[in-house]
């Protein structure tokens, strides 16, 4: 009898002690759960390993975006061209939208007009290129014979009249590389037609589905915060390239104007070309500058016996187009939308390594865009001015 009282009293202490455990437990279990809803549990420490291997992660993404980026150049550089176009013409079609045009008309107007301006330039460089082709010969023979005094005194460059006699670098040689060149030309020409229907096609096209387009990026956003933001970031990139290339635009045409007057005043040949060049080139900062100032200097050289009087064209050019950006540009965009020079200059390389030409044309509306979303991401960042009581 002793024996099974003294089972029951172990049994019903080891029931406590269990019912104790489990109390304890339970709410050891519910503390970490509560500590986990209020987000003050304790950070996991990484070690170098795991640090490494993400950012590991990160670069395979980054080569492999890149790898598909440049691989696709074919479908996204019409793509892409189309979409800064169609942006930088928002501000029209706004236009257009709020005098009645349906958006339909609005798409083939505006996108018959991109075709309109770019057949004109083509037009009027086919007819000087051509003329420029047909007596390429006498104008490399023309120009050896002017630069090689000059060059003849640069001692390390080893350049004697020979050079361009019998070298690789002769005349008959370049007549040999005529056929090549022209048969470069011609393969690539298919290319180039077929990505100019591809920019037609998806700039009418965005133009068409424009404002369906804003609508289907704002709803992707669940918060109404997000979609204010988007719609904030929309705006402000649109008005950015309206503004700026319309501005740029008249800026560039009066350089233009100029050029023309400095090629015809300083004896250049066909004067209207140098202008439509310094025009197109003054989109491309910096490396349109110091192609067209180069190519000015040594056509001066060329066409003029006194080498002062040579460079006096390039020389008036670049002073005019350093006052243009470094004055009258900022003076008409603001401070504001100034860009970090050695940015654009790092944007200009990329890019024409990755596109090419259209790259380096690209660059600078690209880098507006990035700026324009960084600047409105962190807006509320920015330090607003005091209003008076």
């Amino acid at each position: 009898m002793d024996i099974a009282n003294g089972i029951r009293k172990q049994a019903r202490r080891l029931g406590a002690t269990s019912e104790r455990r489990s109390s304890a437990w339970v709410d050891a279990l519910r503390a970490d759960t509560e500590q986990l809803d209020n987000g003050s549990s304790a950070p996991v420490e990484k070690d170098a390993l795991d640090i490494a291997s993400a950012w590991a992660l990160i670069g395979i993404f980054l080569v492999l975006a890149l790898a598909g980026v440049y691989m696709m150049s074919i479908i996204l550089i019409p793509v892409t061209l189309a979409v800064v176009v169609g942006m930088i013409l928002g501000l029209a079609a706004e236009k257009l939208s709020k005098l009645g045009v349906p958006r339909v008309l609005n798409a083939v107007l505006l996108s018959s007009a991109v075709a309109l301006v770019i057949f004109l330039i083509i037009n009027s460089l086919a007819g000087p290129m051509a003329t420029l082709a047909q007596e390429g010969p006498n104008v490399f023979q023309r120009t050896v014979d002017r630069l090689m005094p000059y060059l003849e005194q640069i001692k390390w460059l080893h350049i004697t009249p020979q050079t361009f006699e019998s070298g690789p670098m002769s005349i008959n040689v370049l007549l040999e590389n005529t056929g090549n060149v022209l048969h470069l030309l011609a393969a690539s020409l298919t290319p180039a037609i077929v990505q100019g229907l591809l920019f037609f096609a998806a700039l009418l096209l965005f133009l068409a589905g424009r404002i369906s387009l804003r609508k289907t990026i704002i709803m992707t956003f669940s918060t109404r915060a997000s979609r204010l933001t988007a719609i904030r970031i929309i705006n402000a990139v649109e008005q950015v390239l309206g503004f700026y290339f319309a501005t740029a635009s008249l800026i560039y045409v009066g350089l233009g104007v100029v050029m023309t007057v400095i090629a015809y005043v300083g004896g250049m040949g066909t004067p209207i070309l140098w202008g439509i060049f310094a025009f197109l080139s003054s989109f491309v900062p910096f490396v349109g500058i110091t192609t067209i100032t180069t190519a000015l200097a040594i056509a001066g050289i060329i066409t003029h016996d006194d080498i002062i009087f040579g460079l006096l064209p390039a020389a008036a050019f670049f002073s005019v187009h350093l006052t243009v950006e470094n004055l009258v540009f900022p003076a008409v965009m603001g401070r504001q939308w100034e860009l970090n020079p050695f940015i654009v200059f790092l944007a200009i390389i990329f890019w024409t390594w990755m596109w090419g030409a259209v790259g380096a044309m690209l660059a600078l509306p690209l880098s507006l865009i990035v700026m324009t979303v960084v600047n409105e991401l962190f807006f509320e960042e920015k330090v607003q001015p005091q209003l008076p009581q």
